[in-house]
């Protein structure tokens, strides 16, 4: 189907040509027509598009029981509203509109949908729908006829199926997490991540090498078990490793545990703090959208931190903290940065979020060395578990709609939450978050060189 482009010179234009070989009345006909259209186009503000297409959907959504039926030859969809693109409404000609909109199903899987409307600027009617995406992937692309100014829809052809830097479905690989302690000149104590089986990953440690015996630690507000060790001089220099064998599956959406405490990811912590001034900056990202959503709320949220902060590791190094009330400040960091400003954000508008971390297997390699930590978040919307990686989706946009409600297969995880406390636990206190080992030595934290590396089976990249 084309689709006409007003495009009001060329309207004018063609009309006044036409109307030269007319009857004076008609040319005033025509001039009046068009200057009819012409107030009639800039009458309709993009704000009134939007207000449109949000009216029918959720009016539409109202009328069905509580979701949006798309239902064509291959799909029968029940779906509901997550975002106006508001960049991408436009005008096609005198009452003809066009919006792109996210929707997404009970399993998370969110839908580009692109509506074309007709009517007037108080009454929009939807007269063709076309699903665009599906988790970032589109199904065709638009195209111009350059003679007749005209648009069409034109299937992707041979197009490649993944996702940059994404494997989907599943991965399996083994981990090795290896450091070798620094110079002990007094007591020493260390808490070293112990990555464990959950709904998403299965972990099997392969081996342990320590140089003294094992002991092991369990947090009990996360459940996060840690090796805890004791040692003295003369485990100076000494090397441990860790290698675990791991099938993690993508994540999407996931019904929260009956029982589970939502409260405690509505609590401040202590680089996370809840309040004003992210209640405040909540409250302008949202905007007018509808404020009784937390699935819609979230979204906004997830979209002013992409587009308000960038990706810097600043040479001072105050980044990789995850602290807030920095990445408010700077509107720059690594993910830690990232997700804490969201869950500090959304916690002050009433939306459960929680701190995860662990590590990003690379995706166009089977071995090799892996760039440090990588963390993530999860809010609470409609009973679910909403999986976001906001720092990826800021590195690579194009994939901003896939990293709202899933994660890749390709990663693992080390632990969960901020603040985390264990018996015996550090000097210094509770553990902000825990990836890298956090060792003491009399007391006074020190950093052991770290590496993670990793070997896929069945290999990606043969």
């Amino acid at each position: 189907m084309n689709i006409k482009l007003s495009i009001f010179p060329v309207l004018l234009t063609s009309l006044l040509f036409f109307s030269c070989n007319s009857e004076e009345k008609k040319q005033a006909d025509a001039k009046q027509e068009v200057e009819e259209q012409i107030q009639y186009e800039e009458n309709v503000s993009i704000e009134k598009i939007e207000e449109g297409i949000k009216k029918y959907i959720l009016e539409t959504t109202e009328k069905s029981g509580g979701t949006f039926n798309i239902k064509n030859d291959s799909l029968d969809l029940d779906l509901r509203l997550v975002r106006v693109h508001t960049e991408y409404l436009s005008h096609l000609g005198p009452g003809s509109y066009f919006a792109c909109v996210d929707l997404a199903d009970e399993k998370g899987d969110v839908y580009d949908v692109d509506f074309f409307l007709e009517g007037t600027e108080d009454s929009m009617n939807v007269v063709r729908t076309d699903i665009h995406k599906l988790n970032g992937k589109p199904f065709y692309t638009w195209r111009q006829n350059k003679e007749d100014k005209t648009w069409s829809t034109v299937p992707i052809e041979n197009a490649d199926e993944g996702l940059l830097g994404v494997v989907e479905g599943q991965d399996e690989f083994e981990f090795y997490y290896d450091l070798t302690l620094p110079e002990i000149d007094g007591k020493g104590k260390i808490w070293i991540p112990i990555a464990e089986t959950n709904p998403f990953q299965e972990v099997e440690m392969l081996s342990v090498d320590i140089p003294v015996k094992e002991n092991y630690l369990t947090d009990d507000q996360f459940g996060n078990k840690v090796l805890y060790l004791e040692l003295d001089e003369s485990h100076s220099h000494k090397d441990i490793s860790i290698a675990y064998s791991v099938k993690r599956l993508e994540k999407s959406p996931y019904e929260a545990d009956k029982d589970e405490d939502l409260e405690q990811y509505l609590k401040p912590n202590t680089l996370i703090p809840v309040g004003k001034q992210f209640k405040d900056i909540a409250l302008f990202a949202i905007g007018n959208k509808t404020k009784n959503d937390p699935l819609i709320k979230a979204r906004a949220l997830y979209d002013y931190v992409i587009d308000s902060m960038k990706y810097i590791k600043n040479e001072e190094g105050t980044y990789g903290t995850g602290d807030a009330v920095y990445a408010c400040d700077a509107q720059s960091g690594n993910c830690s940065e990232f997700h804490s400003y969201f869950i500090a954000l959304a916690r002050s508008v009433d939306i459960p979020a929680r701190f995860a971390i662990g590590a990003s297997i690379p995706s166009d390699r089977d071995e090799g060395g892996i760039n440090g930590y990588h963390c993530w978040a999860e809010f609470y919307a409609e009973g679910k578990w909403w999986p976001v990686d906001i720092s990826e989706a800021n590195k690579y946009t194009a994939l901003a709609t896939y990293y709202f409600g899933h994660h890749g297969a390709n990663r693992i995880e080390l632990s969960n939450g901020r603040d985390i406390q264990f018996n015996p636990g550090p000097a210094s206190g509770a553990i902000n978050f825990l990836a890298y080992p956090i060792m003491e030595i009399d007391e006074f934290i020190v950093k052991p060189k770290t590496t993670f590396t990793f070997e896929r089976k069945g290999r990606l990249n043969s």
